[in-house]
């Protein structure tokens, strides 16, 4: 007689993956991960680092033996064929907003038989949202943001970084960039930037370390509001540049922190 049985070996080509698991206690099931993972930090202690995000040990993978790989994005198309090629299953996700994440995870809980642990999850994240909500919409001022994922040239943040600004009291300092999910379409001019005056600038420089003063050089910037004031912080690519469960904890509280703080400030400047 033969039994259907959910996934038991699977590997996570992006960080998202893993940390989704090891917060619905699946951990054991995880056979391999991405080097570029920091979250949980355990996991790269325990799990063997198979891939970065545009290319994978093929042979270390095959030697695993999933029974599904994961992945992320349209960027890792030509993993998913090779590895298809090679006789292994994968599914990719493709999600850009802050509502692709809360499916993201019923999708891959329900996919490895955890519907029930990934609905408390979402749960937990809307509750996060929700307050994250009311607090911004009670804020004195809404300070004008600018999220910088990349500096050369410049790009704003993702659509999920965006939205989740917004739902912490933030306004965008940019908005026509938010609905871009490819970020060369997400490129801001230097004079759009200057025109968009941002009271607070957070960075993020997807891969490298943001640098406040490299921001303050540009030419023009003195005549930012965020510059004049030093509103300039960093928050980590962990944190926020992975559509998963951390955008939607750590990474928000950040984002809320830091535009709350912003806003205390101007309003009493």
């Amino acid at each position: 007689m033969f039994t259907a049985k959910y996934p038991q070996r699977i590997i996570c080509l992006t960080e998202e993956g893993t940390e989704l698991l090891y917060a619905i206690n699946q951990q054991h099931r995880l056979v391999g991960i991405s080097g570029f993972t920091y979250r949980p930090p355990k996991a790269r202690k325990e799990k063997p680092k198979i891939s970065t995000f545009l290319d994978a040990k093929y042979d270390d993978i095959i030697a695993l033996k999933p029974d599904l790989v994961i992945g992320y994005s349209d960027l890792q198309a030509d993993v998913a064929a090779e590895l298809i090629r090679r006789g292994i299953e994968v599914y990719l996700f493709n999600h850009h907003t802050v509502q692709g994440i809360l499916d993201f995870v019923l999708k891959f809980c329900s996919l490895i038989g955890n519907s029930r642990d990934g609905q408390q999850l979402i749960q937990t994240y809307q509750e996060n949202l929700e307050h994250a909500y009311q607090m911004g919409k009670n804020l004195l001022l809404s300070p004008v943001v600018f999220f910088e994922e990349w500096d050369d040239p410049i790009m704003s943040g993702s659509t999920w970084v965006m939205e989740l600004i917004e739902i912490c009291g933030g306004t965008l300092a940019i908005p026509e960039l938010k609905p871009h999910f490819h970020a060369k379409n997400r490129i801001a001019t230097t004079e759009q930037y200057i025109q968009s005056n941002p009271d607070l600038i957070l960075g993020s420089w997807c891969g490298k370390m943001f640098k406040p003063e490299k921001v303050i050089q540009r030419e023009g910037f003195d005549q930012i509001t965020a510059v004049q004031h030093q509103q300039i912080i960093e928050i980590k690519s962990e944190l926020i540049l992975q559509p998963g469960p951390a955008a939607l904890t750590d990474g928000l509280a950040h984002l809320q922190k830091f535009i709350h703080d912003a806003s205390e400030y101007y309003a009493s400047y």
